[in-house]
């Protein structure tokens, strides 16, 4: 027999630190009575509708409402997720983003053509005593010393000149257009890593993972991506002494009830048992390994991969690239240091995940470039860029996609030779395997052609 309790009820106290915690155990526990009384009931009656109790009118679609209104503040700290808890092989990829728009040509240059890079932009070229040989007689910026290891290895590796004609030198517009995969009127404001989520089929709770205080653009959507800033943090809010009791309460209010409120509550009590159990068991990186500044995020990620929670994609984004003025891109300058930084990060990543990170693919893009021309001690926005890719797979080489030289610039950027989404959806497909179909459902409204990534 069901029973409820009036929220001046004066035993109410006994349940919880505040009301509403109170409220939502006893609407649990009156619950549990109810639906012990009636199990075997429940268990014949295949349609929602015809759930009906003799004189009482309840029905499991009403019983859905009740509940929801008792628990609105516990769920809200649940994402939804349409997946199934089953992990399906095929790897991570995770994609770093650099807001401000990184100048492609302090990361990575012509050394053909240092002679008009000199005179457009004497106080960037990179140096030939601090710089690292491509393939194609392109040089790597210095600052990337810690991934030397990776490029011999043939893990590492950039795409240069990259765009799409749909890029403004807007901040807000183009990163927009990057983390969606083209314009929100042709994406439905859907971001295209979670688009992919769909290619990728089932997957557990932690299948998207945005490592970082909100959810980006790129991981927004339809499956329940998880936005965190350490493993720990993913909590129920309230009182920790009662957190149990609460996951519980929650869990017994959204079990039987054949609704699809019932897998979104389930999925995130499995995201919250698994980021508890891994906080528990606590994390030290792997011997020799060190993370500082970004790489408190990778830190992070590495957890959560070294613990079982079968991450698919994951984001991490990094400020600070947009640089007009004191850019210095030699070593000690300002963008030196900050390459430095991202460099180290990535290499602490990579030598904590050991083994694993064959099974990991990196994909770092800004929303723009800079133009090739200094302007004083920085650079103003431009167009084409640079996408950097880390894998654990063998890469094609370490200058990658097409390049045709800066003798033509566009209106004084550096060209788009390798289109933005056509680059994104070739790391993608190299990661998972995916058709060209797939990618293209990805990416609406762009014919997809592949760019040569990976051996």
């Amino acid at each position: 027999m069901r029973f409820s309790l009036h929220p001046t009820c004066p035993d109410l106290h006994r349940l919880g630190p505040t009301r509403a915690d109170a409220l939502l155990r006893a609407e649990a526990a009156a619950v549990a009575a109810e639906n012990a009384a009636e199990h075997d009931r429940f268990r014949t009656l295949n349609n929602e509708e015809e759930a009906q109790q003799d004189g009482r009118g309840m029905t499991r679609r009403t019983f859905v409402a009740g509940a929801a209104a008792t628990t609105a503040l516990a769920t809200t700290q649940f994402v939804s997720a349409r997946a199934s808890f089953a992990a399906t092989p095929g790897g991570t990829l995770v994609h770093v983003f650099l807001y401000g728009g990184l100048d492609g040509l302090s990361l990575i240059a012509p050394a053909d053509e240092d002679d008009l890079l000199a005179r457009v932009r004497p106080d960037l070229v990179l140096p030939d005593n601090d710089s690292i040989a491509l393939d194609r007689n392109f040089k790597l910026t210095g600052a990337f010393k810690p991934l030397e290891q990776h490029l011999k290895a043939g893990r590492l590796g950039f795409v240069p000149a990259v765009s799409d004609p749909r890029l403004s030198r807007s901040h807000f517009q183009a990163a927009d257009a990057c983390n969606l995969g083209g314009l929100p009127n042709e994406t439905g404001g859907r971001g295209f890593l979670d688009s992919l989520v769909d290619a990728l089929g089932p997957g557990t709770a932690f299948r998207s993972v945005g490592i970082g205080s909100t959810l980006p653009r790129s991981l927004v959507g339809t499956n329940g991506a998880i936005s965190l800033n350490s493993v720990g943090s993913l909590n129920l809010n309230g009182d920790g002494r009662f957190r149990d009791a609460t996951a519980a309460a929650i869990k017994g209010l959204f079990t039987g009830i054949n609704h699809p409120v019932e897998e979104s509550v389930q999925s995130g009590l499995a995201a919250l048992a698994t980021a508890q159990k891994l906080a528990a068991q606590g994390y030290e990186p792997a011997e020799g390994v060190k993370y500082e500044g970004v790489g408190n995020a990778f830190r992070q990620l590495a957890h959560l991969i070294k613990g079982g929670a079968n991450v698919r994609v994951a984001t991490i984004g990094m400020g600070g690239y947009d640089t007009h003025e004191n850019q210095g891109s030699r070593d000690g300058g300002y963008l030196h240091r900050r390459l430095g930084e991202l460099a180290s990060a990535l290499a602490a990543f990579f030598d904590d995940l050991g083994d694993k990170a064959a099974d990991v693919t990196v994909m770092v893009s800004s929303e723009f470039g800079r133009r090739v021309a200094q302007n004083g001690s920085g650079t103003d926005h431009g167009h084409g860029g640079v996408v950097t890719v880390l894998s654990g797979k063998k890469l094609a080489g370490s200058l990658l996609g097409d390049w045709q030289g800066l003798d033509k610039l566009d209106s004084g950027d550096v060209p788009e030779f390798n289109n933005m989404f056509h680059v994104y959806g070739s790391v993608a497909q190299g990661r998972f395997g995916l058709t060209d179909a797939e990618v293209e459902k990805i990416f609406p409204r762009q014919k997809y052609t592949p760019v040569k990534l990976f051996a």
